[in-house]
């Protein structure tokens, strides 16, 4: 993520920011990718603190309109948490336009999202025909690490499940082309076996023994469907990572050049390369304050060739594929 210029005095600005550092108003503009200074602002400023611009007043912003769903405003903390999940949400969809994915300029169908709050029941999250299901619920830091925990996942944040359910989104719109089903088919399997099954098995009887030498995840030996959508998920991680390195002026011996952009590079292993080696690094830095490793994957060789494949359709998003 870039670090922005403030439009009305000296400084930076942060993605999420909603006013200056001395206190003046500003918002986010997507499409010219800068701060402005003037409203229209979202309607959803106040209620959950969006800070994207609107196309008039009154008006949702262009990420906060793909929510058809929010959650029940009665269920505790549901508020808080839904203002956080679409936190996560505008970061991923600005990563994605990077890539132009379901900007103006994309002519194909955009996300729909239930943004749904935890009562007695917890919500499974999830994609289908588009739709993206999430509980706003593992916004809360203590939810999420207990279900970490409990499912046996290093990483396990609201921006990775965005990920992670829009990547599943994209390959719906993907599979569109015969070409890309073929490819996909070769080298993630045949998506047609049964999902349900699928999951049952890997829930009773866990990932198969080699699963390190073939998936980025245990979760991604579950289905084809699941591979892909860590897949996507990761490339997603270590592009932002790289991005947000260099926006940081943060100095590696791997990086290219001082204004390289990782979202304009076109060779998909250089990307990777740079970006594993920057996590190693980032990882180090963490080690050095008793945290956990900011990137706890590796990638193997197969991992890698899945991650190309990836960029490599994923950054052809200006088509609208």
């Amino acid at each position: 993520m870039l670090v922005f210029s403030n439009p009305i005095g000296s400084g930076g600005l942060w993605f999420d920011n909603l006013t200056t550092s001395d206190g003046m108003p500003v918002a986010y503009d997507p499409q010219a990718r800068a701060f402005v200074p003037m409203p229209p602002f979202c309607i959803n400023r106040e209620r959950i603190g969006c800070n994207w611009i609107a196309p008039e007043e009154g008006a949702f912003c262009r990420s906060c309109v793909m929510t058809a769903l929010a959650p029940d405003p009665t269920i505790q903390n549901a508020i808080p948490n839904w203002a956080a999940t679409e936190a996560a949400k505008r970061w991923v969809l600005d990563n994605l336009g990077r890539w132009h994915w379901f900007r103006p300029e994309d002519p194909g169908t955009r996300p729909v999202f239930h943004m749904l709050a935890e009562g007695l029941m917890p919500v499974q999250m999830g994609h289908g025909n588009g739709v993206v299901t999430i509980s706003v619920a593992e916004a809360d830091p203590l939810i999420s690490t207990t279900r970490r925990k409990a499912l046996d996942e290093p990483y396990r944040t609201m921006i990775g499940h965005m990920r992670h359910e829009i990547s599943h989104m994209l390959w719906w719109r993907l599979s569109l082309r015969e070409d890309f089903l073929t490819e996909f088919r070769e080298r993630f399997g045949d998506e047609r076996i049964d999902y349900a099954a699928s999951l049952q098995r890997h829930y009773e009887n866990g990932p198969p023994a080699e699963w390190r030498q073939r998936y980025l995840t245990s979760y991604a030996s579950a289905h084809p469907h699941e591979d892909w959508a860590e897949t996507a998920a990761h490339l997603l991680h270590l592009t932002d990572i790289a991005d947000s390195a260099v926006a940081s002026e943060l100095g590696s011996p791997e990086l290219p050049h001082h204004k390289w952009d990782p979202y304009t590079e076109m060779d998909s292993e250089r990307l990777i390369n740079i970006a594993s080696q920057l996590t190693v690094r980032v990882n180090h830095v963490n080690r050095s304050m008793g945290l956990s490793d900011l990137y706890p994957f590796t990638l193997s060789p197969v991992a890698r060739e899945k991650l190309v494949f990836v960029h490599d359709w994923l950054k052809r998003g200006a088509q609208g594929w």
